[in-house]
């Protein structure tokens, strides 16, 4: 069974995840780009829903600006330009991007805690959450073209700071842009940023939480939207200010260790989630991998599960959280990675002399416990597993 993502109200489906026939989903043509926007209301006329939600990181795609790979290059992440080219790929359900809140109020969509530009050769960075909106604005292209920006940098997690050059560049934007300005047949999973090295009262996390809400109840309309983050509280609070959309926690489940325990692994991400009545957890795919079992300690927790990371560009490591039961993936190369998921509806969909066989379904079975039945693979998905498990056992 496959889970999909709904654009329902929290507050009247506390649940977002519907269980679907993914042999069905498939065979009755679920590749196609579609959005459901109401869990009653079928994605298409033939009823079939998408059996995976396929979400562009920051767009499509982040900006690796080390990377050989160009494609990481291609188009400023965070940006409308970036959103509304993920909006055109068939498949896209949504775009995944990060807010932080000005010093004057404003709500703004970038991922960097710092921005960075030179000046007189001398390179210097500001905090984020530090600018107006105004100076925020000023840097890289300009929306007016008789402006000049002023140059725009990035420091890489290395400490090298290079030219922040893409293929195709676009301006900096508000949430409030991105609302008016996207695709309405996207939705929007926004990212509450904020710095890991800061502490945050509840009062301060909440004059931003609310600043952010603002924008999306004043603009946000019939388009599906979720709230993730990574701040613990800021999920627990946004989830106290508003019951109309989905709260997600989002952590590394492990892959890197913090202070507060609560984001130290799916377990304890599973605990904030059930005590703040939020929705689901978005985990570093690695985390899956590395501890399969959770997989079905979340579901059993009635929670939605997506999965970002590195892995997730690749078919042969998203083709197995399917199978494993994950709901949804963020990705970088957002067309690869749809081709891919509508490969894998031909894969698991039912030849036509079968009834009453399903292929390409198993159930997740926790590895310390006996094995109670076989999977059953297609040479396809065969073929996928293998190619798989050299990648996982580096």
């Amino acid at each position: 069974m496959a889970a999909q993502l709904m654009a329902a109200h929290a507050a009247t489906v506390p649940d977002i995840s519907v269980e679907l026939d993914l042999a069905t989903a498939c065979a009755d043509g679920a590749a196609e780009s579609m959005l459901v926007r109401d869990a009653a209301v079928p994605a298409s006329g033939d009823g079939a829903r998408p059996p995976l939600v396929v979400i562009g990181h920051r767009g499509k795609g982040m900006n690796a600006l080390a990377s050989p790979d160009e494609r990481l290059q291609e188009v400023k992440e965070n940006s409308v330009r970036s959103f509304n080219d993920a909006a055109r790929v068939a498949g896209v359900g949504y775009v995944e991007f990060d807010v932080q809140v000005t010093k004057d109020g404003c709500p703004v969509i970038f991922h960097d805690n710092f921005i960075f530009t030179e000046q007189d050769g001398e390179i210097s960075g500001k905090r984020v959450t530090d600018l107006g909106l105004d100076e925020f604005l000023s840097y890289g292209p300009q929306k007016d073209q008789g402006k000049v920006g002023r140059p725009l940098l990035r420091k890489l997690k290395d400490g090298r700071i290079l030219r922040w050059d893409v293929q195709s560049d676009d301006a900096f934007c508000t949430l409030r842009e991105a609302f008016e300005d996207v695709d309405t047949r996207v939705g929007f999973n926004i990212e509450l940023k904020f710095d890991d090295d800061l502490l945050y009262q509840d009062e301060e996390l909440t004059g931003i939480l609310q600043a952010i809400l603002k924008v999306v109840f004043e603009h946000g309309e019939e388009r599906p939207v979720i709230f993730s983050s990574f701040q613990p509280d800021a999920a627990r609070l946004i989830r106290k200010l508003q019951d109309q959309y989905p709260v997600f926690f989002l952590t590394d489940g492990g892959t890197q260790l913090y202070a507060d325990p609560r984001r130290n692994s799916l377990d304890e991400a599973i605990r904030l989630c059930r005590a703040g009545g939020l929705q689901g957890i978005v985990s570093e795919a690695r985390a899956v991998f590395r501890h399969p079992s959770a997989v079905a300690r979340v579901k059993e927790a009635g929670l939605s599960l997506l999965t970002y990371g590195q892995l997730n560009n690749g078919p042969e490591a998203v083709y197995m959280q399917h199978l494993m039961g994950v709901d949804g993936v963020i990705v970088d190369l957002v067309k690869e990675i749809t081709d891919a998921v509508a490969e894998f509806c031909a894969a698991v969909a039912p030849e036509p002399d079968q009834e009453n066989t399903e292929v390409g379904r198993f159930e997740l079975l926790d590895m310390a416990a006996p094995v109670k039945m076989t999977p059953q693979f297609s040479q396809r998905e065969i073929s996928f597993l293998l190619r798989l498990i050299p990648e996982l056992a580096q």
